[in-house]
């Protein structure tokens, strides 16, 4: 499933192509995703200019305006399990999961397609007519935690969301609602980086190892978006690139073999239907 750093470096991949070019034609092939797409989002679309694109959580946020009419909406963007949104400057014929085309025209009449393929349908496109200020409060946004690289997250922040927590602080970060975007993987990953076991109960971690955590976390996600995320099965970047970030992995998916730093064999556990793999040594 694509996590917070595969989205991050979808939305850098299609900046310097996508950004201030207008929507010329919007075809639709099948409207089934998470969420029905809305009957009129071609007409919604079209002749609208993209003015900017923003990432919540795990969301892509295109900022797509009317100048004509002088408003501006969003288009929401979310890659499900198994969603890209790729860049085709030639773009051959689409495919059975080939849900969605946006052409776009930039100035010169020099045209694009951003194509938005999920075979399994898990993901969702939504036009939504909020303005800015308004966004947050959107039903799919309003339940986020803060953002990992927010300047305000940091062990503090972590420790005071956590107290009176008894869930396993794996399960926590997997939630969403202190801080987005650690999926399955980065939580994994942080937490050993953090020497946390997963299973610890959230409330009992102590101001000191919140902050190895929270550090943890951030240090995680950057490099896995220097590395171009993970790519395990289905995901790739705007320009049809693989991620490499899970040949960096402590522990992810590397259950029986040797941790890369004490030797100890890689534990698998199952957490809240997800796999757990941690090192028992390393992380208590």
């Amino acid at each position: 499933m694509p996590e917070l750093p595969e989205v991050e470096v979808t939305r850098r991949g299609l900046l310097p192509h996508v950004v201030g070019r207008r929507i010329a034609d919007v075809t639709v092939r099948h409207r089934g995703l998470r969420w029905p797409i809305d009957d009129d989002l071609e007409a919604r679309l079209a002749g609208r200019l993209v003015q900017r694109i923003e990432r919540r959580g795990k969301y892509l946020l295109l900022e797509c305006v009317d100048e004509a009419a002088g408003d501006a909406g969003w288009l929401l963007v979310h890659l499900g399990m198994t969603g890209t949104l790729r860049v085709l400057p030639d773009a051959p014929p689409a495919g059975a999961h080939d849900h969605l085309d946006l052409a776009l025209d930039d100035a010169g009449g020099n045209r694009i397609v951003l194509r938005f393929r999920d075979p399994r349908r898990f993901g969702a496109v939504l036009w939504s007519p909020l303005n800015e200020a308004m966004l947050p409060g959107h039903p799919l946004l309003r339940g986020l935690g803060i953002e990992p690289f927010d300047p305000h997250f940091d062990g503090g922040w972590l420790h005071r969301h956590t107290r009176g927590r008894s869930a396993a602080i794996k399960t926590v970060l997997l939630a969403g609602n202190i801080v987005v975007g650690v999926g399955n993987i980065y939580a994994s990953e942080s937490l050993f980086r953090a020497g946390i076991r997963p299973t610890t109960p959230a409330g009992r971690l102590s101001l000191a190892r919140c902050e190895r955590l929270a550090l943890a976390v951030r240090e995680t996600l950057a490099q896995a978006i220097e590395r171009g995320g993970s790519t395990l099965r289905d995901f790739v970047g705007s320009d049809g690139a693989s991620g490499y970030f899970q040949l960096d992995c402590f522990v992810y998916d590397r259950a029986g073999e040797p941790c890369r730093v004490c030797g100890t064999p890689v534990r698998q556990i199952v957490q809240g239907q997800r796999s757990t793999f941690y090192c028992t040594h390393c992380q208590h």
